[in-house]
């Protein structure tokens, strides 16, 4: 049975600390380097939900995407939400690591696990990491789609593959335009809007998509008229759990350690329901004198 300092060991060649972007925290929040590891779980968020699950598993470390102090902090009372969390994880000897921005990037990493998902063929990284001289590391994925389909179809596939949510999958663009090629990012992405124009794709998928920087985007698609599928955070990132478990198994029968790895099947999205929108368009739901200025005929008296 390994020791936590070896596992960790292994989760940094898969994905360095050195590579995480320089805000992020990544890396080991709790744990004793020399507590031995038999069960790993993987999810998403390091919240209260999964901590609990990890305990009902008997897990002896959660590997979480993100962090959970991101921000920092100066306590962690039990009374805040976070300080739970910690003190859940300590009283069951449960250790905590974070791969964040640097699984994003990796090779293969978060986006290659949402393109594998979705049954696109990956082409290339979106943002190519630099200090790459295979090219294959760096931010989002570049993929063809084949056969093509439209981007309703496309939407239709990402509603259907990736993990229920309360949004589902929101659409900008010409819904019966076709899609050979599409740029896809797991988390949120409305950042790389313009290495997603330069890709000269067909349509990107994301998530977190903002008004602002969605609606002109759009408004430049004279430029590259292409669509944006906006899914939920969560449900974007959670198809790299499986990959990230799948990747430590094969680890694990290498070395010999009988791993018990698992994934969390924990909705953590915020989002809990989604009410489709059936009420009246603006241009029906004004008044009449609110929604065009009078004409001549409407004033009293005057001629026709």
């Amino acid at each position: 049975m390994p020791r936590l300092s070896e596992v960790i060991a292994v989760l940094e060649t898969l994905w360095p600390a050195e590579r995480a972007e320089s805000w992020d925290a990544v890396g080991t929040v709790v744990g004793e380097p020399d507590q031995e590891v038999m069960r790993v779980l993987f999810a998403v968020d390091p919240v209260q939900e999964t901590v609990d699950e990890a305990v009902q598993l008997g897990a002896d470390l959660l590997v979480t995407h993100h962090p959970l102090y991101l921000r920092g902090t100066t306590t962690v009372a039990a009374s805040t939400s976070k300080g739970r969390v910690v003190h859940t994880l300590i009283r069951n000897d449960i250790a905590l690591h974070v791969a964040h921005t640097n699984a994003d990037t990796a090779d293969p990493g978060v986006s290659d696990a949402l393109a594998g998902a979705l049954d696109l063929r990956v082409v290339r990284p979106l943002v190519p990491d630099p200090t790459d001289p295979e090219g294959r590391r760096g931010l989002g994925r570049v993929c063809e789609v084949d056969p093509p389909l439209t981007v309703r179809e496309l939407a239709a596939r990402a509603a259907a593959c990736l993990p229920a949510t309360a949004q589902g999958i929101r659409v900008a663009g010409d819904p019966e335009a076709p899609v050979r090629t599409v740029a896809v990012s797991g988390g949120s992405g409305d950042s790389l809007f313009e290495h997603v124009r330069a890709a000269g794709v067909d349509a990107f998928l994301t998530a977190d998509l903002r008004h602002h920087p969605a609606s002109e985007f759009m408004a430049d698609r004279a430029h590259s008229p292409l669509a944006l599928l906006d899914a939920a955070h969560w449900a974007t990132e959670w198809p790299w759990c499986e990959l990230a478990a799948a990747q430590l198994d094969e680890i694990s029968d290498r070395h010999g350690w009988g791993l018990r790895v698992h994934v969390s099947k924990t909705v953590t999205d915020p989002w809990t329901a989604h009410a489709a929108s059936t009420g009246p368009s603006p241009a029906t739901a004004l008044p009449r004198s609110a929604s065009r200025a009078p004409s001549p005929s409407d004033t009293p008296g005057a001629p026709n």
